[in-house]
């Protein structure tokens, strides 16, 4: 794996991009851009961080690379998400109100891969390569009712979509963001339609769950409580998934009755996938460790995290992208210094989401990915 970080002097932005290229194999690149803010309007920023991704583009590295996701992480969504120009290629894209914590007001996610082609259909972005169909779909929100409505409507839209593809929840989802508006009084609704739906469709402590992020967030949409992110594998074996659980450090989260995975990793027979989810400082009980200490809590964030990775077989090397998330805006130097300090080669973007629990300073998710050989089909 290849880790850079292309820095633009002349339009104060920055890309880092970790390369996962296997000599005569598909390809696949995580960037995170960010411009610095120099108190700017948005558009002016926007403008910056559009041409440092042309930039990008253009790099030696990225030659057949094309874009599947992107997410924006804006600081004002209401106002933001109609002033980004229409994305004109077949990628999936996201706007959620999460403040970038360097002093912006927009920062960006980009995941490629280096597939002949990306198609858009029934609304989802698909890659179809080597008897796999990856199947992307970001944005679903619903505007009518409270948090237990809104939840419930967004899971039967995306069960709905993947239909069309001969597709579902249970079989197929390996990974899914849920943004929540007021997190500290809007979540519990999440969790039980979430739970009461899961449970609807077969999906239990004994069965398994989905790699999930369940964090603050506001979307572009002035009723939306809650904005869902997905991401699903048609084609795999059941014995290509394994969820990751880490039960030295970690609980099951069946045991506060929340329904997501840990992590879950995917084998092909050329790389391991690790999705981890969001991930806290908490012990194997299930209690918030350090409370009130954003140094012990980061500590323990990524102690619990190393041996999700380790127990898939990765480590802290294998990690292509990290996304931050901090309640308080005050700790984002701190945390901001801790991070750079221990992952200078990283992509990482620092956001301001406070976490589902109120005691929880911070919070993080990742995507590992290392080489394998197996006798799964390749990526």
């Amino acid at each position: 794996m290849e880790k850079t970080l292309n820095s633009w002097n002349d339009i104060e932005a920055s890309a880092s991009v970790a390369y996962f290229a296997p000599e005569g194999k598909i390809g696949e690149a995580h960037a995170i851009l960010q411009v610095e803010g120099n108190g700017d309007l948005f558009e002016e920023q926007l403008s910056r961080l559009l041409e440092a991704e042309k930039r990008l583009a253009e790099r030696p590295q990225m030659e057949g690379m094309k874009a599947v996701f992107k997410r924006y992480f804006l600081s004002d969504a209401l106002n933001q998400a109609s002033l980004i120009p229409e994305e004109t290629t077949e990628c999936s894209v996201s706007f959620i109100q999460q403040v970038p914590l360097n002093g912006s007001k927009v920062a960006l996610w980009i995941y490629f891969v280096s597939v002949d082609e990306i198609a858009k259909k029934h609304g989802f972005t698909v890659v179809d390569n080597n008897g796999y169909q990856h199947l992307w779909r970001m944005g679903i929100t619903s505007d009518e009712g409270d948090s237990y409505a809104q939840s419930e409507t967004i899971l039967n839209e995306y069960e709905a979509g993947l239909s069309k593809f001969g597709a579902n929840i249970a079989e197929n989802c390996i990974r899914t963001w849920f943004f929540v508006r007021d997190v500290d009084i809007q979540y519990n609704g999440l969790v039980v339609a979430r739970r009461e739906y899961f449970d609807k469709i077969g999906l239990t402590k004994d069965t398994h769950y989905i790699a999930s992020t369940g964090i603050g967030g506001n979307s572009a949409s002035r009723k939306a409580i809650h904005q869902l992110g997905t991401y699903a594998v048609k084609g795999l074996q059941p014995e290509q998934i394994t969820y990751l659980q880490a039960a030295s450090h970690m609980n099951r989260t069946s045991d506060y009755g929340v329904t997501f995975e840990r992590a879950t990793q995917i084998e092909y027979g050329d790389r391991s996938h690790i999705y981890v989810s969001g991930t806290a400082s908490i012990d194997n009980k299930g209690k918030v460790v350090h409370i009130g200490d954003i140094r012990k809590q980061t500590e323990r964030m990524w102690a619990n995290v190393e041996t999700l990775l380790k127990e898939g077989g990765q480590d802290w090397n294998d990690v292509m992208q990290i996304i931050v998330y901090l309640r308080d805006i005050a700790d984002a130097s701190v945390v901001e210094d801790m991070f750079m300090e221990k992952f200078p080669d990283t992509p990482f973007v620092l956001t301001l989401a406070p976490v589902c629990r109120p005691e929880w300073l911070i919070e993080m998710e990742c995507i590992g990915v290392k080489e394998a050989k197996t006798a799964f089909r390749n990526f």
